[in-house]
């Protein structure tokens, strides 16, 4: 019934909690610091808010060209906010930010990263566009935050901020991610900004 269900949907399966705990203990998906108990519901794991973000320095540049050379990190600003202080992400601001945990994911496997609906009901999307993560992904994950309401909200590392869901694939991939000659984000460990102009000035050398 199960190969005939996995036929049927094509290419992929969304693992359970009861899997996805199978998959941690056989090495196929790798999460550090280990997960608590609390941190799993029944398809997804939740994971953390860490302590550093990357904010557009907008009074110092008038805008974003995505074909200038030089990269979009160097019109961001770090921020680092210590245990139990607030970021505080005011309306329509966006900005960057990574997980607490690390993931590492099998050859055959493939992330979603999802917002958390408790924190969309006040406003808070965590990302954009980037919310798959390739079979191969290793690193930490970068949050596309934005604020969407009225009102500034107040953010603490450490506090669950997304979930990622985790789906089976087929087969192996013949080059997972780490191993692609032109990933631009394997091995994150801070929040990384948007790699466009370099994509675009390859494109354009070549």
């Amino acid at each position: 019934m199960l190969g005939w269900l996995f036929a049927r949907r094509g290419s992929h399966m969304v693992l359970s909690d009861v899997d996805i705990r199978r998959y941690i203990e056989e090495g196929k998906i790798r999460i550090s610091p280990e997960l608590p108990p609390e941190q799993f519901g029944s398809c997804s794991v939740d994971f953390r808010l860490g302590n550093e973000f990357s904010i557009f320095e907008h009074s110092r540049f008038p805008y974003i060209d995505v074909r200038e050379k030089s990269a979009i990190q160097d019109i961001m600003r770090t921020v680092r906010v210590k245990d139990g202080e607030p970021f505080i992400l005011q309306p329509r601001e966006f900005a960057l930010a990574i997980t607490e945990e690390t993931l590492e994911l099998d050859d055959d496997v493939l992330g979603r990263l999802e917002g958390r609906s408790s924190l969309g009901r006040i406003g808070i999307i965590v990302h954009g566009t980037a919310g798959l993560f390739d079979p191969g992904w290793r690193g930490r994950a970068t949050l596309e935050l934005s604020n969407l309401g009225i009102m500034p909200v107040a953010l603490y590392a450490g506090m669950r901020i997304c979930s990622f869901t985790f789906e089976q694939l087929s087969s192996a991939v013949s080059v997972p991610y780490y191993k692609k000659a032109g990933n631009k984000y394997a091995g994150q460990a801070h929040p990384v900004a948007s790699r466009l102009t370099a994509e675009i000035a390859d494109k354009k050398d070549s």
